[in-house]
């Protein structure tokens, strides 16, 4: 397999337009529904909510925010076009290319993870813009920008993972919904997205870490705020682990033909 093949980039190529071509649908709906978040929870009852230390509540929120939006876009874009494809038919195209399996892998991973990055940032800019905009707050800064870019970068490609299997795994547009809005954004929510693990009791701290949620959430706060209840380097220990086994069992799935033949 070679990296730079040509049909590994026509492929990311496709993908990446595909979601490009539709700005409306792809940045508009997280611009718009992040900007609630921070107007309801960091803004109106943020005043309200004691987190400890001298953080805010919509700097506490913003990294959980940021998480919740690129593991969404990354899952959601990696399981329609996968599903599409197979809705479709055309997917056989890449099936019978010339690209090995992990290419064929990598072109969707690489192309779901770079939406979510996307978005990402997208959120990352509207926290730093209502921060900025709002005189009685501090602007928003990034104590460890290598984290920063460390941990979006394995979590997108950790989900857009999870969205490969997804699409191969559905059998109707329904199924992408109930994964999405069912598994894996309460996923987020019970990921100490909205409060610290400090504040539960011990044994639902425990249980917590059962979530891989709890890891991304907490290393990107770190990141940005330099404090978390889980050290930085565990955390994106286990997310890269868990990426590495979640791509390799794509891999699996796309040799096997799972949910590609009839």
């Amino acid at each position: 397999m070679s990296i730079g093949s040509a049909g590994l980039r026509t492929l990311v190529h496709r993908e990446i337009l595909r979601f490009v071509r539709r700005p409306r649908n792809t940045f508009l709906p997280p611009a718009i529904t992040n900007s609630l978040y921070l107007i309801v929870f960091g803004v109106i009852l943020g005043g309200r909510i004691d987190v400890g230390g001298d953080v805010t509540y919509i700097h506490f929120i913003l990294p959980g925010l940021v998480v919740l939006g690129a593991v969404s876009d990354a899952f959601q874009n990696a399981s329609f076009s996968i599903f599409h494809g197979r809705w479709n038919k055309y997917i056989h195209e890449v099936q019978t290319s010339p690209l090995s399996y992990t290419e064929m892998v990598l072109a969707y991973v690489v192309a779901s993870a770079l939406r979510g990055t996307l978005i990402a940032v997208l959120i990352t800019g509207v926290g730093v813009l209502f921060t900025n905009l709002i005189p009685s707050m501090t602007p928003v800064e990034f104590a460890h920008p290598v984290y920063i870019v460390a941990f979006v970068f394995v979590i997108t490609l950790l989900f857009a993972g999870f969205g490969v299997i997804g699409g191969l795994w559905a059998e109707d547009f329904d199924h992408l919904t109930v994964m999405n809005q069912f598994i894996i954004r309460p996923l987020v929510f019970f990921g100490a997205v909205f409060y610290p693990l400090s504040a539960l009791s011990s044994f639902w701290q425990s249980v917590s870490l059962l979530n891989p949620m709890v890891y991304m959430v907490e290393g990107v706060r770190f990141a940005f705020l330099d404090f978390s209840d889980i050290g930085p380097l565990v955390s994106l220990t286990v997310l890269a682990g868990a990426t590495v086994i979640v791509v390799a069992f794509d891999v699996w799935l796309f040799k096997h033909g799972y949910g590609l033949t009839d």
